[in-house]
């Protein structure tokens, strides 16, 4: 999430700290709001996802739909497209008053609230149309906050701090999933044993949830700008806002696609997390169709699988760390996709729990190291500090576009072939990413992105 440190050479150990000093990083203050932001970021992502195809698939709305709905994530896609504008914009009255990234943060946060309401409102029963457009409008408001809390984190930590907020920030972002999906489930049951019918406890989990987004709108207003917001404002401060733009976007694309293997190093961004995309746009509905009640995918699913999560994220920073970026990448992008066949394994055995729980470990620690290896790939290929909020959101677009495009057609794949062969078929999509790994490698890919310190 950051440019690649030049005092550790790729694949060799980081020279060694205290236990103290490695804990005392994580309560620093900038630290700590990136904390916050990153639970910020993840909270909506599923409520445009697999909560949301959930509510679809017990209003009883039919595969091939749910699967189309993988599109409403376009936005997460496509987010490179306005990350210019983000850098370089200013947003009237919320600029003045709280500063360049604490400004479009504030304002994209308010935007977002509003969004999920719209959603809320929505029935997927009987206007699917109107549910995919308040879809579109979380995951558009969504992504938006996503490249300046990039930007935030990017600018506000120093060095030292870097890897810290990275880790905290992918902790925080799976916390802020597992409250929008198992929290959600569990607020819209509860709500439900109340006595409120089912598409109203729906509509009040979802307003829930869009108050939870206050905590980052709070954050936003306790942190400080980051000094180099400040400096680059101030730097920008004569020219105009059409020029800020251009050169913001000129500069960013052009820098990285003069590169050797450019092009193959973004289509192997784009294909590396396909299979964990291919599978997990399926995941709800079929815990649900294996005979799974909602309790169960919540605490199953999302919540013995946080804890999964959390321990393969540690095992991911420590392969990266003790392998080369090229040798770490090939750990994480098999191991990823051999573990779609523990799904595979429960479509036989059926409804139990245990099954269950073993299957979604094995998904979501292999996920996990995968996810943090990609990461610190993702970080190596934005070397220039000018341009790296455009750049990462670039390359995180591009990362979505296998869960937005080519997930698509998921859930008519399952249809057509039944649940343990499409998870044996997730398996076979990653193929292509290990194809593309073994050919960028011995091009010298991973040497040229020099040191990478994870």
């Amino acid at each position: 999430m950051t440019a690649p440190d030049a005092t550790s050479p790729a694949g060799t150990d980081a020279p060694a700290t205290s236990w103290r000093d490695s804990l005392a990083v994580y309560l620093q203050p900038r630290v700590l709001i990136v904390l916050f932001l990153g639970f910020s970021s993840g909270l909506p992502l599923a409520l445009s996802g697999s909560t949301l195809l959930v509510w679809m698939r017990e209003a009883g709305v039919d595969l091939k739909t749910i699967g189309l709905f993988a599109l409403v994530g376009t936005p997460y896609t496509l987010k490179f497209l306005w990350a210019p504008l983000v850098d370089a914009l200013h947003v009237p009255l919320f600029t003045r008053a709280f500063g360049r990234r604490r400004g479009w943060l504030l304002f994209s946060q308010i935007l977002l609230i509003v969004a999920i309401l719209l959603l809320a409102m929505t029935d997927p029963a009987s206007s699917p149309f109107y549910v995919a457009l308040g879809a579109l409008l979380v995951a558009t408001t969504s992504s938006t906050q996503d490249i300046v809390v990039d930007a935030f984190r990017v600018e506000s930590l120093p060095e030292s701090e870097q890897a810290a907020g990275m880790a905290s920030y992918v902790a925080a972002y799976r916390i802020g999933m597992l409250v929008s999906t198992a929290g959600a489930l569990f607020i819209v049951s509860g709500f439900e044993s109340s006595g409120i019918p089912r598409p109203s406890a729906w509509m009040w989990g979802y307003v829930v949830m869009a108050a939870m987004v206050l905590i980052g709108t709070v954050t936003a207003l306790v942190a400080t700008e980051p000094e180099q917001s400040v400096q680059a404002e101030a730097a920008t401060h004569d020219e105009t806002a059409f020029t800020r733009v251009l050169h913001a976007a000129i500069g960013a694309f052009s820098e990285f696609l003069s590169r050797k293997d450019a092009l193959a190093a973004l289509a192997f961004v784009v294909l590396f997390k396909f299979t964990d995309a291919f599978s997990g746009t399926m995941t709800a509905p079929f815990v649900i169709d294996l005979g799974f009640t909602r309790n169960d995918y919540a605490a199953i699913v999302k919540g013995v699988g946080l804890a999964a999560t959390l321990i393969g994220g540690f095992a991911g920073g420590f392969v990266a760390r003790r392998y080369s970026l090229a040798t770490s990448l090939w750990l994480g992008g098999v191991v990823q996709a051999l573990a779609n066949l523990t799904f595979s394994w429960l479509a036989v055995v059926g409804t139990n729990q245990w099954a269950l729980a073993l299957a979604i470990c094995a998904e979501n620690f292999t996920s996990a190291v995968g996810t943090v290896i990609f990461v610190a790939y993702l970080s190596a290929l934005c070397q220039n500090p000018l341009h790296t909020a455009t750049q990462y959101a670039l390359l995180t677009a591009l990362a979505a576009v296998g869960r937005t495009y080519l997930s698509s057609g998921a859930g008519f794949v399952a249809s057509a072939t039944g649940w343990p062969l499409f998870f044996v078929i997730c398996v076979l999509v990653a193929i292509p990413s290990l194809v593309l790994l073994a050919w960028l490698q011995k091009r010298g890919h991973f040497e040229a992105l020099g040191p990478v310190r994870v």
